[in-house]
């Protein structure tokens, strides 16, 4: 399973989240502490954050986290008031490469999922192309049921004009199809919209990963964390419930509704 976190709150270095916790990112690609699948996250590393001109931006790489040379200069480097970040374990093992490494952005958001949709590639991916307007489809550059995914939650979002709402459809549409194969499914997302950051840990016909937050983190300026695991021991971190939406801004509490 990979592992994610996102920050938001007052500018801070990418090094702060991605290297320096105890029980940062990197040390989860290597080290997890409560994955039900794999043992290392080893195909991809990314990370996302708006850029100047408050559009999207991500750096994504196919190497395992310890092995990219770029992580070190970029987390000196970029300080940033929203981050998010992944280490992943392809479910395909022949699907890694940088097209299908997280996070996945469009010019306001940017996405990270931790699960698998199962027999993606063999029927559901069929439901997604038929349900997805060519605007969404054709942003698809890769060929994991995370990118699809993040295109259905973005029509829908979209549609609602509203990103809870648009999740909660998103997800309604995927048990529909789930119904009609028997399959399962893990569901745990991430997606920030601005300084917004919005959370599900959900899981169809199966148990959900394990997913937390942190309103207002000490050690993180106090801004809000959200990650698969806790980065570190602080007594803050609250385990997201299953089947549950949080929604977190800066020097604010976390919004928990149920799905």
């Amino acid at each position: 399973m990979c592992r994610m976190a996102a920050y938001t709150g007052d500018p801070i270095r990418l090094h702060d989240l991605l290297c320096a916790p105890p029980h940062s990112l990197i040390e989860q690609a290597h080290a997890p502490a409560e994955t039900v699948s794999a043992t290392v996250n080893a195909d991809g590393v990314g990370i996302g954050w708006y850029a100047d001109d408050a559009r999207a931006a991500a750096y994504r790489s196919p190497l395992p986290a310890w092995a990219d040379p770029n992580l070190d200069g970029l987390g000196r480097s970029l300080t940033r008031g929203v981050w998010v970040a992944n280490v992943r374990s392809a479910t395909e093992p022949l699907s890694n490469g940088t097209a299908n490494t997280q996070p996945f952005t469009d010019t306001r958001r940017l996405f990270l999922h931790n699960g698998f949709i199962e027999d993606f590639a063999g029927s559901i991916r069929r439901a997604f192309r038929a349900a997805l307007a060519c605007d969404y489809e054709t942003g698809i550059n890769g060929t994991t049921d995370s990118e699809y995914l993040f295109a259905l939650v973005r029509q829908c979002a979209d549609e609602q004009n509203d990103l809870v709402a648009g999740l909660r459809a998103a997800i309604r549409r995927l048990h529909g199809w789930l119904g009609e194969t028997g399959g399962g499914a893990l569901c745990n997302v991430i997606v920030a919209q601005g300084e917004r950051l919005v959370a599900l840990r959900h899981a169809h016909r199966r148990e959900p990963p394990s997913l937390y937050v942190h309103a207002r983190h000490p050690g993180f300026a106090d801004g809000a964390l959200v990650a698969s695991e806790p980065l570190d021991a602080d007594p803050g971190w609250v385990a997201v419930s299953p089947d549950h939406i949080v929604t977190l801004r800066p020097g604010s509490h976390a919004d928990t509704v149920a799905l």
